[in-house]
C-alpha cells in the first residue's frame, strides 16, 4: 500500500510540474479525533558556538525572549567553549571560561565566575544547560600553542584547530576537574537542578574538533563521566555528538559504553544515560540559486537511529539531536558563502516547519525516544545587519525563523492526524529531498480547550513561485463554537528581513527604524481573532499560502 502511495505521489508531482492540474486546491484533512502520541517539544533545544554572547545585551534580549514564549516549557541550551581557556572576550567560533589554570608548581586552580555568569543567566530564564564538557584548558592541554584561533569567515576552517582541541596531559587532573565543576553546579543551583541537565563530552570527536585517537576520546569521555558521577551519581550524562556520517564512530562509542573496559574505574561500560549525534542539510547555489537539500539532514538521522536501534539495551534511552541544521557552519555569512542566502528570509522559516515535522515521523518509524533536536542558531553581537549567518535574530531583531519556534509553542497536547494530499511522503523527502513540486504539508495538534495546525508551503529551490489555494478540513472538533485566529510567516508578515530591506538595507538604522523593524520581526497574524460557529464538529477554511510561508491556525474554546 505504501509504494503504491508512493508511485501515486510521483505521477502527481509530475502532473503538477507540467501545469497539469497546478491550479487546483491543495486539500488538508485534519481529524482531531484521531491522536496518538503526546506532543514532544524537541524544538526547544538551542545553541551555539560562543557562550560569551550569553550574558551580552541581545544575548540576553534573544534567550528571555525564548523562555517567554516558551513557558512553562524548559529549553535547553548547548554551547561550545565552556572549558577553554581565556578572558571572556567572544569571537567568531570561540569563546572562553578560563575555569582552570595551574600555578607555578602545576596544581589546580578553579574559576567559576565566567562558566556561572552563563549558566545563572539561563536559570533565571528557566532554562537548563545541555551542558559541555569541553573544550580542553590550555593548561591541560598536550598541544598547548597555539592556542586560541584567529579565525574569520572567508578563512579556512582548519585554522581553528588549536591547542583546545588536543588530548589532556593528565586524565586525572582532567577527571578532578569535571568533579570540581559538578560539584560547585550542585552547590549553587542544587542538587535537583543539575539533575535535570544533560552532560556530554566533547563535540565531533570523529572530525576536526578532537586531535586525538578514538581511544583517547574513550578514555577521555570515561574520565569525564568519572568524576561528574563522583560529584552527583544522578547526574545524566552521554554522547558523542557526532558529525553527519559519522555512524561507525557512534557505533564503536556505544560498544566502548556497554562493553569495553572503563579506563577510569576498571569496569565493565561507561555510564551512558543519552545518546547524541549531530544531523545537517546540505545547500547549495544551483544556476544562481540556493537550493536546499532537507534529505541529507533526514539521511543522517535515519542512519543514526538504525545504529542506535540495533542496540536492544538502549531501548527507550533519550536521544538528542546535538546539532540538527540545514548545514554546518553558523559563523560563515553568505558574502563568503552564498549558499547561507536563505537563512535571513522565508526559505528558514518554512525549511524549519517542514522538517521538524520529519523528524517527528522518524522518530515514530524507527521508535526512538527523542527529546530533543538543537537548532544551532542563536546570535552573533555587533555583526552587520542581516549578514547571513545561521542566527536567530540579528543586532536584537528577529528573523523570520524566531517564528517558528513560536508557532512550535502553540502546538500542545497530542498529536492529531492532518493528511496533505500535496505533502510528500517521508521515504520520498529521504531519498531525494524537495525538488519537483513544492511540499503543501500539515500538522496538528489538540490539547483539553484549543487546537492548532501548522501549514508549510516549502521547495528546495529559493524561488517565491506562486501562492497555492488551500482548502482546510478540521473534523471533530468538540465545541459548537471556536475562537480561530490565523499567524502567518511570509513576505508580508513576522518578516524583518523584508522590512529591513524595504528601508533600503541600513547598516545603521535610526533608533525609529530600529523599533519598526523589531515589531516586523515579532509573530503576526492575518487579522483578528473571529468565532466561528461549528455545524457537526467540522469546520472548512479556504487559505492561500504563499511559496515558502507558514501558517499557524490556532483554535480555542470554552
Amino acid at each position: 500500500m505504501k509504494k503504491a502511495y508512493y508511485i501515486f505521489f510521483l505521477f502527481i508531482a509530475c502532473l503538477n510540474t507540467m501545469g497539469v492540474i497546478a491550479q487546483s486546491p491543495v486539500h488538508i484533512a485534519v481529524d482531531l479525533g484521531k491522536t496518538t502520541t503526546d506532543i514532544q517539544p524537541i524544538w526547544a533545544w538551542f545553541g551555539y558556538d560562543e557562550p560569551n554572547y550569553t550574558y551580552m545585551k541581545d544575548g540576553r534580549k534573544l534567550l528571555s525572549e525564548i523562555a517567554a514564549f516558551s513557558k512553562p516549557l524548559p529549553v535547553y541550551v548547548r554551547t561550545h567553549n565552556l572549558m577553554t581557556s581565556g578572558d571572556g572576550t567572544p569571537a567568531l567560533k570561540w569563546g572562553s571560561t578560563n575555569m582552570y589554570t595551574e600555578d607555578a608548581h602545576g596544581n589546580p586552580v578553579y574559576n567559576w565566575a565566567i562558566i556561572d555568569s552563563i549558566f545563572d543567566t539561563y536559570i533565571k530564564r528557566g532554562m537548563k544547560p545541555l551542558a559541555q564538557i569541553g573544550f580542553m584548558p590550555e593548561a591541560l592541554s598536550t598541544h598547548p600553542q597555539p592556542y586560541q584561533h584567529q579565525w574569520k569567515p572567508g578563512v579556512a576552517y582548519a585554522a581553528i584547530e588549536t591547542g583546545w582541541a588536543y588530548p589532556p596531559k593528565d586524565y586525572k587532573k582532567w577527571s578532578e576537574l569535571v568533579y570540581q565543576w559538578a560539584a560547585h553546579c550542585v552547590q549553587r543551583y542544587g542538587k535537583a537542578a543539575v539533575e535535570s541537565w544533560y552532560w556530554e563530552v566533547w563535540n565531533e570527536p570523529n572530525g576536526a574538533y578532537w586531535k586525538g585517537t578514538q581511544q583517547e576520546f574513550f578514555k577521555l569521555y570515561d574520565y569525564a563521566a568519572d568524576g561528574l558521577k563522583r560529584a552527583l551519581p544522578t547526574a545524566k550524562i552521554g554522547g558523542c555528538n557526532v558529525t553527519g556520517g559519522g555512524m561507525k564512530y557512534l557505533d564503536a562509542f556505544i560498544r566502548h559504553c556497554l562493553y569495553d573496559t572503563n579506563y577510569a574505574t576498571q569496569k565493565i561500560g561507561s555510564p551512558l544515560d543519552a545518546v547524541l549525534f549531530h544531523a545537517k542539510g546540505s545547500p547549495k547555489v544551483v544556476n544562481g540559486t540556493v537550493r536546499m537539500n532537507m534529505g541529507n539532514q533526514l539521511k543522517n538521522i535515519a542512519n543514526n537511529f538504525k545504529v542506535i536501534a540495533a542496540y536492544p539495551q538502549l531501548k527507550n534511552i533519550p536521544v538528542i539531536l546535538g546539532e540538527s541544521d540545514p548545514e554546518g557552519c553558523a559563523a560563515c555569512g553568505m558574502a563568503t558563502n552564498p549558499e547561507n542566502a536563505y537563512r535571513n528570509g522565508t526559505m528558514f522559516s518554512s525549511y524549519t516547519a517542514a522538517v521538524f515535522a520529519r523528524k517527528h515521523l522518524l522518530m515514530d518509524a524507527y521508535n526512538m525516544n527523542l527529546i530533543g533536536a538543537v537548532t544551532w542558531s542563536f546570535e552573533f553581537e555587533g555583526q552587520p545587519w542581516f549578514a547571513g549567518f545561521r542566527d536567530l535574530a540579528t543586532n536584537g531583531v528577529d528573523k523570520p525563523v524566531l517564528n517558528v519556534f513560536r508557532m512550535f509553542a502553540m502546538m500542545k497536547g497530542k498529536h492529531a492526524a492532518a493528511v496533505s494530499d500535496r505533502m510528500y511522503p517521508l521515504q520520498l523527502v529521504v531519498d531525494s529531498s524537495v525538488r519537483s513540486q513544492p511540499d503543501i504539508g500539515a500538522s496538528a495538534s489538540i490539547d483539553k480547550k484549543s487546537a492548532a495546525v501548522m501549514l508549510w508551503n516549502y521547495h528546495d529551490d529559493d524561488i517565491k513561485g506562486q501562492a497555492d489555494s488551500i482548502q482546510l478540513i478540521v473534523d471533530h472538533i468538540p465545541s459548537k463554537q471556536v475562537s480561530l485566529i490565523e499567524y502567518r510567516i511570509d513576505g508580508e508578515h513576522s518578516n524583518a528581513y523584508e522590512a529591513w530591506k524595504k528601508m533600503g538595507s541600513p547598516q545603521q538604522p535610526s533608533n525609529e527604524q530600529i523599533s519598526i523593524l523589531e515589531k516586523a520581526g515579532k509573530l503576526q497574524a492575518m487579522d483578528k481573532t473571529v468565532t466561528k460557529k461549528i455545524i457537526g464538529g467540522k469546520l472548512q477554511l479556504n487559505l492561500s499560502l504563499p511559496r515558502q510561508g507558514v501558517s499557524l491556525i490556532k483554535m480555542d474554546w470554552q
